[in-house]
């Protein structure tokens, strides 16, 4: 990597309840590309249990960062509370601001579907979920079929394992597709390129 590149800055956001795979899948990737500064999130600093229990630690309160480029947010069972905390879907809102990208995973696409924030957005989101979390922002442009949707400078995705596919997409709109095909081949993981694969819309009688 030339070290006169500036490193993108990204925050990922943890809350109580948060799946580990949408987090930790697309951090994994992001990593690899060395480009990119990871930094952990939460409505307070320090520890904050994930749906799976193990205990994930936040650098910093989400209201000590004024400076973004790439907003990460996962989804789980705590996001069910967190639609209706207007503080911190506020203060998500004011990150989503400042990031050149935001990127959603599974249900919490929810969040800042709750917020307004993807108000005539077009996004998606997971499909044994899909009933609920669509009915939190009926403003919002839902494709019930997709592996992942690209809609200016949001990237959502359906649920769980999909984030990580997602992730590749905007490392290729970042850095170019050897560098996403470079991460993915180092995970030994089979990326869906495919924005429109989305099996599990049909087994959840979506489509």
């Amino acid at each position: 990597m030339n070290e006169d590149i500036k490193k993108l800055k990204l925050g990922a956001v943890l809350f109580e309840g948060f799946e580990l795979l949408d987090m930790y899948g697309p951090l994994e990737l992001f990593g690899m590309t060395q480009n990119i500064d990871i930094v952990m999130l939460a409505e307070e600093a320090g520890r904050v249990r994930s749906a799976q229990g193990p205990v994930s630690v936040a650098d910093l309160s989400m209201r000590e960062v004024d400076q973004l480029d790439i907003l990460l947010i996962p989804g789980g069972r705590g996001t069910r509370k967190l639609v209706t905390n207007e503080s911190f879907l506020s203060e998500l809102v004011r990150l989503s601001s400042l990031a050149e990208y935001v990127c959603t995973v599974c249900t919490g696409t929810s969040l800042l579907a709750k917020a307004g924030d993807l108000d005539g957005v077009k996004a998606t989101t997971n499909k044994r979920s899909y009933q609920w979390v669509t009915s939190q922002g009926p403003a919002v442009k839902w494709i019930p079929e997709a592996r992942w949707v690209e809609d200016g400078k949001y990237f959502t995705s359906s649920g769980v394992s999909a984030g990580m596919d997602m992730a590749l997409g905007l490392i290729e709109k970042l850095f170019g597709k050897e560098k996403s095909l470079e991460a993915a081949n180092y995970a030994e993981y089979d990326w869906h390129q495919d924005k429109s694969w989305d099996p599990f819309a049909k087994k959840a009688g979506l489509v």
